[in-house]
């Protein structure tokens, strides 16, 4: 089959055009990759500030549990503290009782 007259050039176009469409969609590629990567970034740092605050609450958590244990232990030598008292002011409440004095009494007071 003979060829048309200026199929050469047809082909040559053709390649030229699908070489111009492979290069546009090479820079459009480009493009939006330039235009989206800060975006990207923004978000990368956005997650690292969730990953921060994460790692804040839990620092949080753990120092009201560390809060809470010494509380009880505060509570606990309140405790032990009351009742050292009050063993210690046993004897002379039952000396009062016998002598007859009101335990409630303020006793006499010595100049300091």
């Amino acid at each position: 089959m003979p060829e048309l007259p200026g199929a050469d050039v047809l082909r040559e176009l053709q390649r030229t055009m699908q070489s111009v469409l492979e290069r546009e969609r090479g820079l459009q590629r480009d493009l939006l990759t330039r235009v989206f990567e800060p975006y990207d970034a923004a978000f990368d740092l956005l997650e690292q500030s969730g990953a921060a605050l994460r790692e804040q609450a839990e620092a949080v958590e753990h120092a009201a549990r560390s809060l809470q244990q010494a509380a009880g232990l505060m509570k606990t030598q309140a405790d032990l503290f009351e009742r050292t008292v009050r063993m210690l002011r046993e004897p002379s409440r039952r000396i009062e009782s016998v002598v007859g004095l009101d335990p409630h009494r303020p006793g006499p007071r010595t100049p300091g």
